[in-house]
């Protein structure tokens, strides 16, 4: 089927692993202003996008969720189908840690799609998707892993992500914080380690405050190494950026660490983003762990 011409409706598509959050990825971007269809089997999207082209639609954002098990074989044709055809579509994976799902399966008292209701055999289902969803997971826009976010910090980075429609050709950033004794974000691409600049920890003034607070990023800035540091982020992002949006990557996510997520990673990732939008661009910025 092709599609109209001038059609300029945006799709969407969620999927993931079982548990890591689909349904409620859909809701948000519901939420965003999305029409939003949940559990949709991958060979039904050709009718819905006929349905969102046809003249006087006035449906023009679309976010499937489409699941997965046992529709596997199918969502990486129809992936195919949809990209050849023209549609603007971009594909949401949604993942997280092994045990982070076995917790949310027990929690819910929901069945696992390939274990058959066997709660011994949850954990081979689950790697069992995983290694059959790779190739659906290397074709993915976006790939999330929620394996540390509640339903509020995933609407946050749902809304850096899907707020606004996507008309520029620029590579899209989100600049995320996040603290190194809560573990490594495993959607960053880019990471940067800030604990070589003293700690605000330790300064008994600063140690309640966050990197948000003028008093501290002005601590942390005013460190020998600080500046140097960004200057360097950026010559070497003055390079990667455009060589990024020549590739056609669509998002980056540029993740900057500290110990604990609250001072130095806070305030180097705000100065960060100083650098981007003096380089052109306008990034997100997340902070995952300032409050914890």
């Amino acid at each position: 089927m092709a599609l109209l011409p001038g059609a300029e409706s945006e799709f969407v598509l969620i999927t993931g692993l079982s548990g890591a959050g689909r349904s409620l990825a859909a809701d948000h971007l519901e939420d965003l202003g999305w029409f939003t269809i949940d559990n949709l089997p991958p060979k039904l999207v050709p009718k819905v996008v006929e349905l969102a082209h046809a003249p006087k639609s006035s449906i023009t954002r679309v976010a499937l969720a489409v699941g997965t098990a046992p529709y596997q074989d199918d969502v990486l044709p129809m992936l195919s189908w949809l990209r050849s055809s023209g549609t603007h579509v971009r594909v949401l994976f949604l993942e997280a840690a092994t045990d982070v799902l076995v917790r949310r399966y027990d929690h819910t008292r929901r069945r696992h799609p390939l274990a058959d209701g066997d709660k011994q055999r949850l954990v081979a289902a689950i790697d069992q998707e995983r290694e059959l969803l790779a190739p659906l997971r290397d074709e993915a826009d976006v790939v999330l892993d929620t394996s540390t976010l509640n339903r509020h910090e995933l609407r946050r980075r749902l809304g850096t992500f899907f707020a606004g429609a996507r008309t520029a050709k620029d590579v899209q950033m989100t600049l995320l914080s996040f603290g190194y004794k809560h573990g490594l974000p495993l959607d960053a691409d880019l990471v940067f380690d800030c604990r070589f600049l003293p700690n605000p920890h330790w300064v008994e003034e600063l140690r309640e405050l966050t990197g948000l607070d003028p008093r501290v990023s002005e601590y942390v800035l005013a460190q020998p190494t600080a500046r140097p540091f960004l200057q360097d982020a950026e010559r070497m992002l003055g390079r990667l950026l455009p060589a990024y949006t020549d590739e056609g990557r669509a998002y980056l996510t540029i993740a900057l660490g500290c110990t604990g997520g609250q001072h130095r990673s806070v305030a180097m990732a705000e100065q960060l983003a100083v650098v981007l939008r003096r380089l052109g661009f306008t990034p997100g910025v997340l902070h995952r762990d300032v409050h914890k």
